[in-house]
């Protein structure tokens, strides 16, 4: 099957505008398996730390860090690597390598239970994550440069980037709303996170390989080697000032997004106080953002992609702040089929999802849209541009977000009271749970507002170049 994938895949004819429906699928399809690797781990390894190896809030939040600060560095060369090796043998070997182990790794993180203390727990998830984060870098850092490279008109890209957001919804769902319900589904022990990861590690590996085999492997493809040395490719980067102006603010809304992340878990445990309203909230908030998808490409090619950013960043902060509001359902709104007694608060917590929705979908897909631009005019102006590179540089971004995230809120849940413990989650005073909805509602507010104050300076840098 994958050979004949890849046979009727080679033989496509390749257009330097229009982007074939099944390339748009086959390439978008591998964000799920990014999007499983992303958020899974984000929203659930402090848990599992936490709550099954009794480690510390904050040091969980350490052992999320360490990888993280390794990719900085990986990823850019991952990038400098795979548009090295491109001319002569595609990105297809970091596609197919890197998403094989990617999923392995995952498989690994939550397998592992049984240690002699917390401090051997965090070392060993430590070095499993640092393994976990560089085969992702492998396959993550040359999939977003392919996204530059699918197409030379800027709204097609947007369009190809559209399709890909579908698959990042499904990743979501998966990764956010489907793998910790599941867990406690089984009984929310070892055996219920060993097999949670081995089913969505499996759905990575799947998922990655598709794009690996599936797109054209000459997609973007150069006839000659780039002669030029190392440190000048390095300086592209630093030179093109809108690309810095975007990944600064791309690193600083992320901060804001992984803080949530850190402890959705939490709120529907303890402030929302039912879990199982996880899965409709994600559902709920993943058919917003599928809904929203046609809206936002006529809205960046009406408005301009950088207005239609403002409008999303800015909702996606009114709405976040209202969470500082939510409580635990103690009435009875309403009787769904189906679904039984609604709670006013529950009713209010699917509202939020629908908006959420709405706006993430929006910045989600207008800020690698506008990352295309970006590499598009330095190809335009320099003659030759590393999109590996400047994917490596912006993945980096991202990773490391997501790394700060989880210090941030380790930092600030441990200061606020949680506790830890093993074998399952544990009560939390009211100080405790503060902390949570404060993680989750003022603080990525606050830090977006300050990514929102970054992106001021884009469009005159975009002039300027």
């Amino acid at each position: 099957m994958t050979q004949a994938i890849e046979s009727t895949a080679d033989q496509a004819v390749i257009s330097t505008s229009k982007v074939p429906l099944i390339t748009k699928l086959l390439y978008g399809s591998g964000q799920i398996g990014g999007q499983l690797f992303r958020d899974a781990p984000a929203a659930l390894l402090p848990l599992f730390m936490t709550t099954m190896l009794g480690v510390s809030a904050w040091v969980a939040g350490i052992v999320v860090l360490v990888p993280k600060l390794w990719v900085i560095i990986c990823d850019p060369a991952m990038g400098v690597w795979s548009d090295k090796l491109k001319p002569h043998h595609s990105r297809r070997p970091f596609l197919a390598v890197g998403g094989l182990l990617t999923g392995l790794s995952f498989m690994a993180l939550f397998s592992f239970s049984e240690f002699s203390s917390p401090t051997m727990a965090a070392v060993f998830i430590g070095v499993l994550f640092l393994i976990a984060s560089t085969a992702f870098s492998a396959f993550s850092v040359p999939y977003l440069a392919m996204a530059s490279e699918l197409s030379s008109d800027a709204h097609e890209r947007t369009k190809v980037l559209s399709v890909r957001m579908i698959f990042v919804i499904i990743g979501v769902i998966m990764g956010v709303g489907l793998a910790q319900p599941l867990v406690y589904k089984l009984g929310g022990d070892a055996a219920a996170w060993r097999t949670m990861a081995i089913l969505f590690g499996g759905i990575c590996v799947v998922a990655m390989l598709a794009t690996a085999f599936g797109v054209p492997r000459n997609f973007g493809q150069i006839s000659q080697d780039d002669p030029r040395k190392l440190l000048s490719r390095f300086a592209s980067v630093k030179e093109n000032k809108p690309f810095m102006v975007l990944a600064a603010t791309y690193l600083v809304q992320t901060v804001a997004q992984a803080c949530g992340y850190a402890v959705v878990g939490f709120i529907f445990l303890y402030a929302v106080a039912d879990i199982s309203l996880l899965f409709p909230f994600v559902i709920v908030m993943c058919t917003g953002s599928m809904l929203s998808q046609p809206m936002w490409v006529k809205l960046s090619g009406k408005w301009g992609k950088e207005a239609a950013f403002w409008v999303a960043c800015t909702g996606w902060m009114l709405i976040t702040i209202t969470w500082l509001w939510v409580k635990p359902g103690d009435d009875v709104l309403m009787t769904l089929p189906g679904w039984g007694e609604m709670s006013t608060e529950h009713f209010l917590v699917l509202c939020r999802a629908v908006l959420i929705g709405f706006t993430n979908s929006g910045f989600a897909l207008l800020v690698f849209s506008l990352l295309t631009d970006v590499i598009d005019k330095q190809r335009q102006n320099k003659g030759t541009v590393d999109e590996g590179l400047f994917s490596g540089f912006f993945s980096a971004t991202e990773k490391l977000a997501f790394a700060l995230g989880p210090v941030l809120a380790g930092a600030f849940l441990s200061y606020t009271g949680f506790q830890s413990s093993t074998g399952g989650a544990a009560e939390q005073a009211p100080e405790a749970i503060r902390g949570m909805v404060l993680l989750y509602s003022v603080v990525p507010a606050a830090i977006m507002a300050v990514s929102l104050l970054i992106f001021t300076r884009y469009k005159r840098a975009m002039q300027s170049m």
